[in-house]
């Protein structure tokens, strides 16, 4: 009988854990989108696919909910926006921990494992906004969790930009001289705390910031000169950069201090260098070095705990850095999957599982108007069409760019149409726009269809700098 149990247990056990990814991998679900993925589907599909841990970018209640009992470990986070509160007052971290730590700390609940204090606080393009309120809100949130009896097994971090350290060579890295100080005290209180150092790592931003960056360094799979750092030999710049955080650390007395890379990916379209057959490539390699334990020069033969990003493409992050920011997916908007992806790190030809269960709007599409007697205000149509949906795809070196003006225009009047749930008065645009039922796809650029979703925008907010749509527009008309 004992052993029909065992059976049992291990057939639902297999069951629930459909696949087995890499040992320590995790994903980044983000929900900056007109219409996220319900919930519940997303977490099915987590378990489908074997991940085992997530890191999300709030506490979302509805998210929260459908992780409780699922046995998925989570990384919680307070948005840059609350830090200042965090920082201001002890008793709003207890506050913040009783409501979305303890709230949710209980047998058959969420297996909460870090909280997020902010993400990328110091990044050089915030101009030290959060410079002064980060270290205070870490403090204070960690010390809730402690007096609140469980800062022994969750503990809060940063999620930190590399651009947080620099160097020539990776043994020479050190932190930032205008942040180097501040630094040095957020190590210490995370090692007086027993947490880890958290860092986002982006081989696809070094080449996308530098036009004279060598391509097949940002990959794993050689074909690049290595960068000799006293006879290490560096063949891609993830090593690298690891490596750069490591020698960090180790100035300031913690080299041996944990570090998760919490956010770490490639995008697939808004650039010449965002695609599916590099992201596939980069996936490929990251994850067979991971299943094998590789480790970096400066730590090798080391397990690391990593969190992909991401999990979909959202359709409503801000592109300020740049048009790919919307497609860092491993699946897309509607959660399927985009490319050939092993997450055991074998190499093998296989796709991720699905999202089941997705119900999607109905057949029906927006398109240009061809019978339409004044065009004068297209552009006018199309800049508006672009302020409030995603047309990330049409610009250059992206998926859709090339098509004729009409092309653009049923593009950019469908991305709306679609963001506002296909209401009826979404597609008219001053008599410029019709619906159709014929799939306007072409062979390059894929014409969404959106799906339902409970948390659909009534109506997007303006995604994008005017200004940046205005010229868009222009260019568009010009095709």
């Amino acid at each position: 009988m004992a052993r029909l149990v065992v059976v049992i247990v291990a057939v639902a056990m297999a069951a629930w854990w459909a696949v087995a990814a890499v040992e320590g991998l995790g994903i980044n679900w983000g929900t900056q989108a007109t219409h996220p993925l319900p919930p519940k589907a997303v977490v099915q599909l987590l378990k489908d696919n074997g991940i085992a841990k997530v890191k999300l970018f709030d506490t979302d209640f509805a998210a929260m909910s459908a992780l409780a009992g699922s046995g998925v470990e989570v990384m919680v986070a307070i948005p840059n926006k609350d830090l200042a509160t965090m920082a201001s007052d002890y008793g709003n971290a207890k506050d913040w921990v009783k409501k979305n730590v303890k709230r949710f700390d209980f047998d058959g609940g969420v297996t909460i494992k870090y909280v997020a204090v902010g993400n990328e606080p110091f990044l050089k393009a915030y101009n030290g906004s959060f410079i002064n309120i980060t270290l205070p809100a870490l403090q204070n949130v960690q010390n809730a969790l402690n007096d609140a009896g469980i800062g022994d097994r969750i503990k809060a971090t940063v999620p930190l930009n590399a651009d947080v350290y620099e160097s020539t060579v990776p043994s020479a890295g050190r932190f930032r001289p205008e942040i180097a100080g501040l630094m040095t005290d957020i190590v210490k209180f995370l090692a007086k705390n027993n947490a880890p150092f958290t860092v986002n790592i982006y081989p696809f931003l070094s080449l996308y910031l530098d036009e004279h960056f060598p391509i097949n360094f940002a990959f794993f799979d050689g074909g690049s000169t290595p960068v000799n750092d006293g006879g290490i030999m560096y063949t891609n710049v993830f090593d690298a950069n690891f490596d750069t955080l490591v020698a960090a650390l180790k100035a300031v007395g913690h080299g041996d201090m944990p570090i998760i890379v919490g956010e770490v990916g490639w995008p697939t379209d808004g650039d010449k260098n965002a695609r599916v057959d590099l992201a596939q490539r980069f996936y490929a390699g990251l994850l067979k070095r991971l299943a094998a334990n590789v480790g970096t020069p400066a730590r090798p033969n080391q397990y690391i705990e990593m969190y992909l990003f991401g999990l979909v493409d959202e359709d409503m992050k801000s592109v300020a850095p740049g048009s790919f920011e919307r497609h860092w997916g491993v699946l897309r908007y509607d959660g399927q999957p985009k490319f050939a992806m092993d997450l055991a790190g074998q190499g093998r030809n296989t796709m991720l599982v699905p999202a089941k269960g997705i119900e999607y709007l109905p057949k029906t599409w927006c398109v240009i108007n061809t019978n339409a007697k004044d065009v004068s205000k297209l552009g006018d149509n199309i800049n508006f069409a672009c302020t409030y949906a995603d047309c990330t795809p049409l610009g250059f070196g992206s998926s859709c760019n090339g098509m004729d003006t009409n092309g653009n225009a049923s593009y950019a009047f469908n991305a709306y149409f679609q963001a506002q749930s296909q209401k009826e008065e979404a597609c008219n645009f001053q008599g410029l726009a019709v619906p159709t039922e014929t799939d306007p796809t072409t062979a390059q650029c894929n014409f969404t269809i959106q799906i339902k979703s409970s948390a659909a925008a009534a109506a997007a907010a303006p995604v994008a700098a005017g200004v940046v749509v205005a010229a868009l527009a222009q260019l568009l008309l010009l095709w």
